[in-house]
């Protein structure tokens, strides 16, 4: 007789066959910090998240991003001690179901999902907006941006179907490329010197918290994090996950932390305050990273910038894509959405039907921008990535608030400064971000009626609804007198390795 597994919901078991599962052991810390560092495509941050940050909210965002990166670690020591406990590929809505209960897990685990995939939407139309500008410069190849975005989603499709380590390969290739033109650029800034004296000023109180639009500053700082969480929802893949899932995040969110407001100030640096500021504020501000690449260093980087930061972009694209893929995997596999979901590859162990899934959503979404003449990095790109910024901050809140309850009747031995005072902390600093964020949002859209900007903002917490209402719909409808639980522990036997060694016990 086949041997059948627990469904995590009460559904009817599945199959304890290779489809369904994931290959665990499969990924270190160093790929996973890969897969997280490369979702917040650091280059593109710096190259065009900083310059719009800056154009929109002042030069307070080195400011920001450091306050963002202390208040996603005080959120990170909760959620890391949690992930002993729960090991999902969805995350964000396996622990809020854990802490909250299934229904908020549900609206979690849509919402989440909604969120990553808005972003892929709006990277392709970035990568096209980019690739269109590097082919032109440097190949002088003269193809419209649409052509670049519908290469964009294949390309990122097929990485996606195929297993795991082979983006975390790719993607590793090309952070380190990214972060070392980057890094060739502070380098010979802090020798040659600025204009002026370095100031403290960007990181001044006032600057980050107090001017007009500093929630934008806030909106794009967070979106600059953004996929951290996949310290997390790798976790049935990882090697030792007990031990590599802590140490990734922390790894992350310290490089992030460190390197986007340092690389940030050292751009203000260049160009002086008043430089700074006249540059951020004039209709060029696009270009003004690598307006001081070519001052300090040559043409040579710059193109090695134009190059790079669509791959940045493509880079990125393809870890929102596999954070997505996942979710879908997860609430396949729980019952939530068709548990067609859930299959994996035969021989690859990749949710393959979930990428699929992503990879068809995504170019239908392109083709629709490009039958509506959206523009690729204002509209397409910018409204997309935002309107997912606001999800996956949302849930981050939700996530922390469940740790805390998690943790609250019993610590479990671990310190209550942990997981009970850090993430209730990074709870309020996550929510005065939200609160920030959709008060400024009309300056990242560049809409004034309240019409469009209330579908963008209410695209998540709609998405929230529909996912509670699917787990209540299915509590309801339950028959075998068991409560649905989203979330649950992967149990030891739903785990299979790659090589087909036993998986490591779930403690």
């Amino acid at each position: 007789m086949t041997d059948r597994v627990e469904n995590s919901l009460g559904a009817p078991d599945l199959p304890a066959d290779p489809v369904g599962r994931l290959a665990s052991g499969k990924l270190n810390i160093s790929s996973i910090v890969f897969f997280v560092v490369a979702a917040a495509a650091p280059l593109t941050i710096v190259l065009s998240g900083g310059p719009f940050s800056m154009h929109v909210g002042g030069l307070g965002a080195p400011g920001a991003m450091l306050f963002t990166g202390i208040v996603l670690f005080l959120f990170a020591c909760g959620f890391t001690a949690m992930s002993k406990y729960v090991r999902d590929a969805g995350a964000f809505y396996a622990y809020a179901s854990r802490g909250l209960g299934s229904v908020l897990g549900g609206g979690t685990a849509l919402m989440t999902m909604a969120a990553y995939g808005v972003c892929v939407v709006g990277f392709t139309g970035y990568v096209g907006f980019f690739a269109a500008g590097t082919a032109n410069d440097v190949l002088h190849l003269d193809l419209p941006w649409q052509v670049w975005s519908l290469l964009c989603a294949a390309i990122v499709g097929v990485i996606g179907y195929c297993q795991v380590d082979i983006g975390a390969k790719v993607l590793a290739v090309l952070l380190s490329l990214e972060i070392g033109v980057v890094l060739i650029l502070i380098v010979f800034v802090l020798i040659k010197g600025g204009p002026e004296a370095p100031s403290a000023a960007p990181f001044a109180l006032h600057n980050v918290f107090f001017v007009p639009g500093s929630g934008t500053l806030f909106l794009l700082a967070f979106g600059a994090y953004i996929g951290f969480e996949g310290t997390a929802i790798y976790a049935e893949e990882a090697k030792a996950p007990e031990r590599t899932i802590p140490y990734a995040t922390y790894i992350a969110i310290g490089f992030l932390a460190t390197f986007y407001a340092f690389s940030y100030w050292v751009v203000i640096y260049g160009y002086g305050m008043e430089g700074a500021a006249a540059a951020a504020s004039s209709d060029n501000f696009l270009n003004m990273v690598f307006g001081l690449a070519d001052k300090y260093v040559g043409g040579g980087l710059v193109t090695a910038m134009q190059v790079l930061i669509v791959t940045s972009m493509l880079a990125c694209t393809i870890a929102f894509h596999n954070a997505c893929t996942r979710y879908l995997f997860s609430l396949g596999r729980n019952g939530v959405l068709p548990q067609a979901l859930a299959r994996t590859h035969p021989r690859m162990y990749s949710p393959h039907f979930a990428s699929m899934v992503v990879s068809t959503v995504t170019v239908i979404g392109l083709v629709a921008a490009i039958i509506f003449k959206l523009d690729p990095y204002l509209q397409l790109g910018t409204w997309f990535y935002a309107s997912g910024v606001l999800g996956v901050v949302a849930a981050q809140a939700v996530c922390a608030l469940a740790v805390v309850a998690f943790f609250f009747r019993d610590r479990r031995g671990h310190s209550a400064l942990r997981v009970i005072v850090a993430p209730l902390l990074g709870f309020l600093g996550l929510t005065g971000a939200l609160i920030l964020m959709v008060g400024n949002f009309s300056i990242i859209s560049g809409y004034t009626a309240a019409l469009p900007n209330t579908i963008m903002v209410g695209a998540m917490p709609a998405a929230f609804i529909v996912g509670m209402l699917l787990i209540w719909n299915q509590s309801r409808r339950a028959t075998d007198g068991h409560a649905v639980r989203v979330g649950r522990d992967v149990r030891h036997d739903q785990l299979q390795t790659f090589d087909g060694a036993e998986p490591a016990p779930l403690d």
